[in-house]
């Protein structure tokens, strides 16, 4: 049976928290939001919930005395925010929003975790599931918040939840039927603390499994998990190595139990890079019983999700490509991989406290050049200096204009940062829509000096 609240406090009125209210407030759970923020997007959010009964206090610090029942908290509240320490202070329960939502869901859960491509594969599975002709969403991370997808369809037959690291700090029963851990490399440690931590984070998504569930791992990953598991639970596996359970070899994937073969030529998975992805969708569909013609059929009519590995255009023989959500070093040589030819990168932005040297002989291999930007600009010149030619821009205009001067025909301008945006933009979407502006007018970039 689900917790029932009479009072609930969240923290932070972004589009989690706004969900987790709207969720609750149908319940007739008296709320209290409190955000640290004034801004006119979040007073917008705020106008319809007061309606509906919540009191909000925005740009407050502060929460009001009484007692709450539960404790909704955004993923993008720090651990040292001064509002979660007064309620752990407080002994107040804490709840992830996504966590909530799924304690109100009446269908089975796909639930994905990762470093990187998690969207991607949630995405693909959701899709999957729709061409078969069920009640299918993608929710969390990538599309709406958990809470909205339950409220407004509470017919699905299927939630596919991307979880992040961050959310995964504060969960407490989530269990669902299919996990699938997609990979683990350095990312977020200036939150975590280290790759042991973050991938003990990681493993923190099977904690509630059992036997009859089906938790699926990176190959690379599976010794790891398993013992932070204590090898207590059944792990399958995936990758490119035929030992795996579901492995991507020449354009396929295969069942190693039975040898059957899923297709993916002429498809986006048709290389090692996304391959993984696809072997890891083989396993969420056979785990769900899916048959694989809809994963096949969905895979070729996959569109990619903005700013990841986007071609946005072709001048003068030159291509130009948006991974703007490769925000780790893991990300960026999987972009390297993927890319044709030789590439004209541009890097940089807020560092995410990782080693940029592994990076080195691929981009010896692929990279006539680097254009630099952002806080890590000088850490990176310091690691690839004496094997690429690198180029300290700053900005991205400055980088944009660089690297089309230099450019010849066959080369492609790969905007791939392989850091966060926050320290030039607000996310990654800002900063690859800035890219493409630069690619629709060049003539003008080509003045930036």
């Amino acid at each position: 049976m689900n917790d029932v609240y009479q009072s609930a406090l969240i923290l932070g009125l972004a589009a989690s928290g706004e969900a987790a209210a709207r969720l609750l407030l149908a319940e007739n759970t008296r709320v209290q939001i409190i955000d640290e923020n004034r801004n006119d997007e979040m007073l917008r959010r705020a106008e319809p919930l007061e309606r509906l009964g919540a009191k909000i206090a925005a740009g407050s610090s502060a929460i009001p005395a009484g007692d709450y029942d539960i404790c909704i908290i955004s993923p993008g509240l720090k651990p040292a925010s001064p509002l979660l320490k007064e309620v752990k202070e407080r002994g107040i329960p804490l709840l992830s929003e996504f966590e909530l939502g799924w304690t109100r869901a009446k269908c089975p859960v796909v639930a994905v975790t990762g470093s990187n491509g998690k969207s991607t594969l949630v995405k693909l599975c959701a899709e999957t599931m729709q061409a078969a002709g069920l009640k299918a969403f993608a929710a969390g991370n990538y599309g709406p918040p958990v809470s909205r997808i339950v409220l407004d369809h509470p017919e699905a037959d299927w939630l596919v939840i991307e979880v992040s690291s961050f959310q995964l700090e504060t969960i407490r029963n989530f269990h669902p039927v299919v996990a699938v851990l997609l990979n683990v490399f350095p990312n977020h440690l200036d939150r975590h603390g280290d790759l042991c931590n973050y991938a003990g984070l990681k493993a923190r998504l099977f904690a509630r499994m059992t036997s009859n569930d089906r938790a699926i791992v990176n190959a690379n990953n599976l010794a790891e998990i398993s013992r932070m598991l204590g090898g207590s639970l059944p792990l399958l596996s995936f990758g490119l190595s035929s030992e795996a359970d579901y492995f991507f070899r020449k354009n396929s994937v295969y069942l190693r139990s039975s040898g059957q073969k899923i297709k993916f030529e002429n498809t986006i998975f048709a290389n090692e890079v996304l391959g993984l992805t696809a072997a890891a969708a083989v396993a969420v569909m056979d785990s769900c019983r899916v048959s694989f013609s809809f994963l096949e059929r969905a895979a070729r009519n996959f569109q990619p999700l903005p700013h990841r590995m986007e071609l946005i255009g072709v001048r003068n023989g030159v291509r130009f490509i948006d991974d703007s959500k490769a925000t780790n070093a893991a990300a960026l040589l999987a972009a390297l991989k993927m890319v044709p030819g030789k590439v004209r990168l541009i890097a940089g932005g807020l560092p995410k406290h990782e080693s940029y040297a592994p990076a080195g002989p691929l981009l010896a291999e692929k990279a006539r050049a680097i254009y630099l930007i952002g806080q890590a600009a000088g850490e990176m010149e310091a690691a690839w200096k004496n094997i690429v030619p690198c180029n300290v821009c700053g900005t991205l205009e400055k980088a944009m204009a660089g690297a089309w001067r230099h450019a010849i025909p066959g080369d492609t301008i790969l905007l791939s940062p392989a850091c966060a945006s926050f320290d030039q933009f607000r996310n990654f979407e800002e900063r690859g829509n800035r890219f493409r502006q630069l690619f629709d007018s060049l003539e003008g970039v080509s003045d930036l000096k």
